[in-house]
């Protein structure tokens, strides 16, 4: 790189003018702080004084200050016992609240150190016994010669002018500090003309030297630049590594995280298999006791006859084919529990059939003994879904018999309103429960496609539910009918059907959706994916 060459047509007379108008500019502060250093001592004096004027006048010992005490005490002249009086009570404030100086003199650095405070009533003689004024005197002796000017009075009116309060003081009693304060003054004021001599040699060494900066700036310029790129370098080469390093550091991270992951989630879908194996092991246990309410009915009916007849030859006969059925639906438990719940046994099953088998067998139930209306609604068509029988069956009642136990609770509710309606004659709630106790129950099954998806839905007229309880009814043993007769003589509510349809649902990539309202009814709405015949094929 080529040295740069100087100016020869560079000179120091254009400057000339621009530096004796910065000198200029230089001086005024510089008088400005000579001033204001100045006037520092005395602001320090007037400081001292309206402190101690705001200790004198605001300090209450009595719950009076002391101007207050001086008015009173210049008014009571002309009555000399109350004179006298007000004497000693002011003597005892001036002593209460000038006593802390002396006692804590010279341990608080800018404390001041009082040595008299004095009342004077220019135009009244003390009181009589009385030789002066109220004062008070510190017992401290008075500063030495060479602290002796230190030593201020602060005389002002009070009592409206009737009075003046007289105050001897020595402001700071910390002497080392003010000696410090007084040295510092100095060394500003010699540092003003330090400042100045140092300020007109700076102009003339700048003059001086400017021909040589110039002359050097092309070249410092150069390596600066050259430097600056060096180290924009170097700093892109760290960013570049920091980053690798990062980034490795993340992918590490993330595998470690990702197997943590995984191993928690391979533990969790364990123990959920394993409990819901349990879940619908008990589910199907309470299934079959619902199952066993026909054949028992069945029975007691035969009982009660007087002799063998065709119908009851024909009702025997239906015993005998609902505990077939019980039979059926034992070893399908045993076989669900033995098996792993997620591992169902997927065929290809129409939705609308198992729907109409459910209502053939429980429709008659549910008229007779029930006072309920179960009823179908299926689309035309087939509605293939890819599910497990046994699943799908045990789900499919669930949710009648779920429905049947809120039409219960639903004729209990009109019951319990007619009793408990007022202002009512006894004929009109007689008839009140009579209607009650006639009210059917419906429930009624809809299965229709909606898009790719079979949709089942269970609609009732029951009691309904609230927004709390629907929250909560697909948790396992969550039941409002624990222990409650709601069907003659036998007791409902193990809180295990719903739960073991939300199991069931899962397994087979459904979904559910509950609309419910106090008194209001229930519709539970189930929605399957359709499969096809390919689709069913792969699998």
């Amino acid at each position: 790189m080529t040295p740069a060459t100087p100016d020869p047509s560079f000179s120091l007379r254009p400057y000339v003018a621009r530096l004796a108008l910065l000198v200029g500019l230089w001086m005024v502060p510089f008088l400005w702080l000579g001033w204001d250093l100045y006037a520092r001592g005395d602001l320090a004096r007037q400081t001292d004084q309206a402190d101690l004027r705001e200790w004198l006048d605001e300090t209450r010992v009595f719950r009076k200050t002391l101007p207050d005490l001086v008015r009173e005490y210049a008014a009571a002249a002309p009555d000399p016992a109350r004179f006298r009086a007000k004497h000693d009570e002011l003597s005892a404030h001036l002593a209460a609240m000038a006593e802390p100086t002396r006692k804590y003199a010279g341990k608080l650095p800018l404390f001041p150190d009082v040595y008299t405070i004095a009342v004077y009533v220019p135009d009244s003689a003390p009181p009589p016994g009385r030789d002066a004024h109220p004062g008070w005197a510190s017992p401290l002796p008075r500063p030495g010669a060479d602290a002796k000017e230190r030593v201020r009075v602060l005389e002002y009116p009070a009592g409206g002018g009737a009075a003046l309060i007289r105050c001897e003081y020595r402001a700071h009693s910390n002497n080392r500090f003010e000696q410090e304060q007084k040295e510092r003054r100095y060394l500003q004021m010699a540092a003003v003309g330090l400042m100045l001599a140092a300020g007109g040699t700076a102009i003339v060494l700048v003059v001086r030297f400017l021909g040589r900066k110039r002359r050097q700036l092309a070249n410092e310029r150069d390596r600066d630049r050259e430097l600056t790129e060096a180290r924009v370098r170097a700093a892109d080469a760290r960013a570049e590594a920091e980053h690798r390093e990062r980034e490795v550091a993340e992918a590490k991270a993330a595998a470690e995280m990702r197997a943590a992951e995984a191993e928690r989630a391979a533990l969790e879908l364990k123990s959920q298999l394993y409990a819901n194996i349990g879940v619908m092991a008990a589910s199907y246990a309470h299934n079959i006791k619902n199952l066993l309410v026909r054949p028992n009915d069945l029975l007691v009916r035969c009982a009660e006859a007087d002799g063998m007849t065709r119908e009851q030859h024909g009702m025997l006969q239906e015993v005998r084919s609902s505990l077939g059925t019980v039979t059926e639906r034992l070893q399908q438990i045993l076989r669900t529990v033995r098996r792993d719940p997620s591992r169902a046994e997927m065929t290809r099953l129409d939705l609308g059939d198992l729907v109409r088998e459910a209502v053939r067998t429980w429709a008659e139930t549910a008229r007779d003994k029930w006072k309920v209306v179960v009823t179908a609604d299926i689309a035309p068509g087939p509605l293939p879904v890819s599910g497990d029988l046994s699943h799908l069956q045990q789900a499919i009642e669930n949710l009648i018999t779920n429905a049947r136990d809120a039409t219960f609770e639903m004729r209990n509710h009109l019951r319990e309103e007619a009793r408990a309606a007022p202002g009512l004659d006894p004929a009109a709630r007689r008839q009140r429960l009579i209607d009650a106790a006639a009210w059917k129950g419906e429930v009624r099954l809809r299965a229709y496609p909606d898009g790719d998806a079979a949709v089942l839905e269970v609609r009732d007229n029951g009691v309904g539910m609230t927004e709390e309880v629907r929250a909560k009814c697909l948790t396992t043993h969550f039941t409002t009918k624990r222990d409650n007769a709601l069907y003659e003589g036998y007791s409902a509510g193990m809180g295990l059907g719903l739960s073991f349809v939300a199991v069931v649902l899962d397994h087979h990539r459904a979904t559910l959706e509950i609309d419910s309202a106090p008194l209001k009814g229930t519709t539970f709405r189930v929605r399957l994916p359709l499969t096809t015949e390919q689709e069913e094929a792969a699998r």
